[in-house]
């Protein structure tokens, strides 16, 4: 159980519980639940399965609970993103989740890449990721988030949002991430120690035998990225890492369409363009 409570039943709850299996050499969906407002739609149809999020609600308001459940059968190839950015809306107290799990067999790859999180002033939100891959799969995953509607002019003021990511492989936990940040989130990221004016957060991490060759294209692509974003990249232990701030969203976007293009080999999905 992942250590997410609220102090009110959730407002409205949403769940996609699939899995995808290898047959003749093509991914398909092998087992599919959706309830509540997230549904699970397939673009593309071949070797790789596409598979994107959609939240026909429009959104998460405080008190929603929306869990995400993804199997990726041994050798299976599986891409899985999202319709849009996910908005959280204003909230009147109460907290809102997002639960993501994933299980990667052996010789399976799984790339996990919803877009971005958009925090309004006022939201509260408890992210948490937890991933079990077998030796000998392949596993990208990527999240962000933005502080508030920045093109409009809003700044987060008063809210909430954590986010927590563990990933074990073979049993054993080879990643974990914790990021908490609350109050006046915009003051708190002005401060050079925490945000130094940044808006935008991105994380990828990529666990698979090719980590080393993939952290230098990936510096080499994203070497000389444009103005308002810091970007770090650095490879361990079969992990590759990339972490972004940015201070606008549209450059935190830019880095990484990037670097999905160069992870897939090609542009990213045509939901991200």
């Amino acid at each position: 159980m992942l250590d997410v409570h609220t102090s009110a039943p959730p407002r409205a709850r949403g769940e996609i519980d699939a899995a995808f299996a290898a047959t003749a050499g093509r991914t398909r969906i092998a087992r599919l639940y959706e309830t509540g407002g997230l549904r699970l739609r397939f673009p593309r149809a071949g070797s790789l399965c596409e598979a994107v999020i959609v939240n026909t609600a429009g959104g998460i308001v405080g008190g929603d609970a929306a869990r995400l459940r993804f199997t990726a059968q041994a050798h299976s190839a599986v891409e899985i993103t999202s319709q849009s950015a996910e908005k959280i809306y204003r909230s009147d107290g109460a907290l809102a989740t997002l639960e993501t799990r994933l299980t990667v067999e052996p010789g399976a790859h799984t790339l996990y890449f919803p877009q971005e999180a958009i925090l309004f002033d006022g939201a509260r939100l408890a992210r948490r990721l937890e991933a079990d891959m077998a030796e000998g799969a392949t596993l990208v995953l990527c999240e962000s988030v933005v502080f508030g509607r920045i093109a409009s002019g809003e700044q987060c003021r008063a809210a909430a949002f954590s986010d927590r990511w563990r990933v074990r492989r073979a049993g054993k936990l080879v990643f974990a991430e914790d990021m908490r940040i609350e109050g006046d989130i915009a003051a708190a990221l002005d401060r050079p120690a925490v945000g130094a004016g940044a808006r935008a957060f991105g994380l990828l991490a990529y666990l698979g035998a090719d980590a080393e060759n993939l952290c230098n294209r990936l510096r080499e692509r994203l070497d000389g990225a444009q103005e308002n974003i810091a970007v770090g990249v650095s490879a361990f232990e079969g992990q590759c890492i990339m972490r972004c701030a940015a201070r606008a969203p549209d450059a935190l976007r830019t880095a990484m369409v990037d670097a999905l293009a160069t992870l897939r080999g090609r542009d990213a999905p045509r939901v991200w363009q």
